[in-house]
């Protein structure tokens, strides 16, 4: 199935990666903005919030994603790490995934997609899954429909689905939050995720 590389994905993403033995991911697409390649959605005291990575824009250039850098004159590493400490550190596995976590936010990197692709892997690995992981050669517009979730890295994308839920650090304050960041299942249900992942 051909993927979008995403900033620490969304669930639904996941959702059908544990459906397949093979992911493809997008390398060679134009990039768009307002998705899940700069943000991921977490769940704070006030709701859903969404942290940003900042990138150098070139007016009137359109650019490839991979083509895209970030903007490290603003210290959003510190910040997106501090968010997600004080956040989850209540949560049952944050913790246990903290240390894993802290290189990613220690080093600096160029390029968005870079990054991107280092959230996929770290995530695999949290969730303990062993993939074989291509990139793409070319860019295809038109691709087998039911392989192609590219779409999912939008945020305003209407899903209709129902999400299985699960117990969340702020729950009580505002109710079950769906399609959260990956991190956040991983952080509130452990070893537990891909069964929540795989029960659809």
């Amino acid at each position: 199935m051909l993927f979008q590389p995403t900033y620490f994905s969304p669930i639904i993403q996941f959702e059908k990666v544990v459906q397949v033995e093979k992911c493809i991911f997008e390398i060679h697409d134009n990039y768009q903005k307002q998705t899940y390649r700069t943000r991921l959605s977490i769940y704070t005291p006030q709701g859903r919030q969404d942290l940003i990575i900042p990138i150098k824009h070139k007016k009137g250039i359109k650019l490839m994603t991979k083509e895209i850098e970030i903007d490290n004159s603003y210290k959003w590493q510190r910040l997106h790490f501090k968010s997600l400490q004080n956040f989850y550190r209540s949560s049952p596995f944050f913790e246990f995934y903290e240390d894993d976590l802290a290189p990613l936010y220690e080093k600096q990197e160029k390029y968005l997609l870079d990054l991107l692709l280092k959230t996929q892997e770290l995530s695999f690995e949290m969730l303990q899954l062993e993939f074989e992981i291509k990139k793409t050669t070319k860019y295809l517009v038109d691709y087998p429909i039911n392989q192609d979730f590219r779409f999912l890295d939008n945020p305003k994308l209407s899903i209709d689905q129902t999400f299985r839920k699960y117990i969340q650090v702020f729950d009580a304050k505002h109710g079950f939050i769906p399609n959260l960041s990956i991190l956040d299942l991983i952080f509130n249900e452990g070893p537990n995720a891909v069964n929540i992942l795989s029960l659809r």
